[in-house]
């Protein structure tokens, strides 16, 4: 165990830290120059287009010291934006250090903030690395300013790299050795080992990534997973290399994988405990904090039929992405489906994007929503978390919404900006307080309709990413909402209806009926987007027609003949509107839930 380091690359977004983790792997040999890519852990192809980390990923490095022993280094590289920061929590369970990587052109931003934070309640060593030293821009002065004064760190024990050119590698392999400490726990106790990833392959069943924290786990072992109670005879073990490598055993200290055999998605979970079946540890390991989403949508498959093939693919997914959280939904227009939960719009779009790819499911989303409640004049109170079940507006006695204390963490300087967009959400009883000097932590009781829509993504916008934003649920208050119908050449579409405060429906209805002009595709006659609270029509947009040249064979003669043929093609689209149906694309529904300046 003296010879083995976990540890993690951290940073804000675009800081280096997949090149870092690409060098390293470089300069070990693990890789043929024939064979080596950009990006190398980032092994889905979402994450090379984007060019974007989205799944935390592990390599084991052999590596010799100065000091001639080998080393084996397990490396975690982690996604740098905010709406991944979950991955970044379980990454950093299994360590025991981190590089904390700051860029020296951009120095301390958001995330490295946050990171920081999350590695301190892990109690872990971390490495200050200023990156990019290379660049004409670099200030490494003012980065190492900011390192103490923002982040409360030594300066003295910074290593200073270039991750693209590989200079100063050397020396951040021989901090990992030095200053992160070797991983403790007993190889002869019982085995409890952390289960912080999985993923599952048709042939062999869940693939599970898990630390040994105590104890020796090897092929023909009886495991037991502690929280499902599930047990599964051990089939393989190994570690993490750029593919799986087989091995004769993990013991304590070790992360790797474990193929048991486990067949249905369900009996894995993310931060449940293995154990030996005979001789179990007394008590299961502290697992992950249930993961708190901000976006809700309800999601489709397109055909019916799909469903059961649906419900398995979501699980599959689950099993790889523990923040997602779904339960059973369904409406009259899309038929059987799931209501979701995601951590921000960027999750929302991933998510959407890697069901078609890997899981080939093609899905419809609805407008993001919340549960609200309704007390009829008959006394009844009705929940209500789907637009389609809203009732008849003439039931009812009084509505509520559920509110939030939104507490937002921000720099004083970004203070007049978040005041009015929460303003403006309609946020109301402002507090105030002042945990370090330059920051200030803004509360309100806001209510959650207003958060889901899209008040993540402008907060990070107005300030620059530097605005950290957590709530609570404090219960139910009364307001005056309505329901927002979105009517397409006349027809309801069910999968875009909203409830929403009366003050904003115009607003909202305004935005949904633009938004799906730009992305409906025009017709041979003209369409009408509506927004309508009952009968009444508050908005409205027009997808204007394609006009087909009826006088291009009509040259010279009476002006009579053309307008012949136009009041023909006049008839003939009245007609064609009267039967025509639209299809509404997919991306309009995604389209829908963005702003207008994304």
């Amino acid at each position: 165990m003296k010879e083995i380091r976990n540890f993690s690359i951290i940073a804000h977004i675009d800081h280096g830290k997949s090149t870092l983790s690409d060098r390293m792997i470089q300069s070990t040999g693990i890789v043929d120059e024939q064979d080596f890519h950009d990006q190398l852990l980032d092994n889905m192809e979402i994450e090379q287009e984007r060019g974007i980390t989205i799944k935390s990923n592990s390599i084991c490095l052999p590596y010799t010291g100065k000091n001639g022993k080998k080393y084996s280094l397990n490396l975690i590289d982690t996604p740098g934006h905010v709406d991944f920061s979950y991955e970044v929590s379980r990454a950093l369970a299994s360590c025991e250090g981190v590089l904390l990587l700051v860029d020296a052109s951009q120095g301390v931003e958001a995330q490295t903030l946050a990171n920081l934070l999350a590695a301190m309640e892990h109690d872990l060593e971390i490495i200050p690395v200023v990156n990019k030293i290379d660049l004409p821009s670099a200030d490494i002065e003012g980065t190492l300013l900011q390192i103490e004064s923002e982040l409360g760190l030594d300066t003295g024990k910074t290593i200073f790299c270039s991750a693209k050119t590989g200079k100063g590698i050397d020396d951040v392999f021989e901090a990992v050795i030095s200053q992160i400490p070797a991983p403790r726990g007993n190889p002869e106790s019982e085995l409890a080992a952390l289960i912080f990833d999985a993923n599952y392959d048709s042939y062999r069943g869940a693939i599970v990534s898990c630390r040994v924290m105590d104890g020796a786990v090897k092929p023909g072992d009886v495991i037991r997973l502690m929280a499902m109670g599930t047990t599964h005879k051990v089939e393989e073990v190994g570690i993490f290399g750029l593919k799986r490598i087989k091995c004769q055993n993990l013991s304590a200290g070790e992360v790797g994988y474990l193929i048991a055999g486990i067949k249905t998605v369900s009996d894995t979970r993310i931060g449940d405990t293995i154990t030996h079946h005979k001789k179990p540890c007394t008590k299961p390991l502290p697992g992950f904090q249930e993961v708190k989403p901000v976006v809700f949508s309800s999601i489709y498959p397109i055909e019916t039929d799909d469903f059961p093939a649906f419900a398995e693919a979501l699980e599959r997914y689950k099993l790889n992405d523990a923040s997602v959280v779904f339960q059973k939904d369904s409406s009259v227009a899309l038929g059987q489906g799931f209501r979701c939960g995601f951590l921000g719009l960027l999750h929302l779009e991933i998510f959407q994007e890697r069901l078609e790819r890997e899981y080939g499911q093609s899905v419809i989303m609805t407008s993001p929503s919340v549960q609200y409640e309704f007390v009829l004049k008959n006394g009844e109170t009705m929940q209500v978390d789907n637009p389609w079940y809203y009732p008849d507006p003439t039931l009812i006695e009084s509505a509520y919404e559920p509110y939030i204390k939104a507490s937002i963490l921000i720099p004083e300087r970004y203070m007049g900006a978040v005041m009015n967009l929460c303003i403006s959400r309609r946020a109301e009883n402002a507090r105030f307080n002042y945990p370090v000097p330059g920051r200030v932590e803004v509360i309100f009781d806001m209510p959650l309709a207003e958060v889901i829509f899209d008040f993540y993504d402008r907060l990070k916008s107005v300030t620059q990413g530097y605005g950290s934003f957590d709530y609570d649920m404090i219960g139910y208050r009364k307001s005056d909402l309505v329901k927002l119908d979105i009517l397409v050449n006349g027809e309801k579409v069910d999968a875009l209806s909203v409830v929403v405060h009366r003050d904003r429906a115009r607003e909202r209805g305004v935005h949904i009926c633009d938004r799906l002009r730009e992305e409906i595709p025009r017709q041979m006659f003209k369409i009408a987007v509506q927004g309508a609270i009952g009968g009444k029509i508050i908005s409205r947009s027009t997808v204007s027609a394609i006009r087909k040249d009826v006088l291009a064979k009509c040259y010279g003669g009476d002006i009579t003949r053309k307008r012949k043929l136009l009041e023909k093609q006049a008839k003939g689209k009245k007609k064609m509107k009267m039967i025509g149906s639209v299809m509404i694309p997919q991306k309009a529904f995604i389209a829908v839930l963005k702003t207008k300046n994304e």
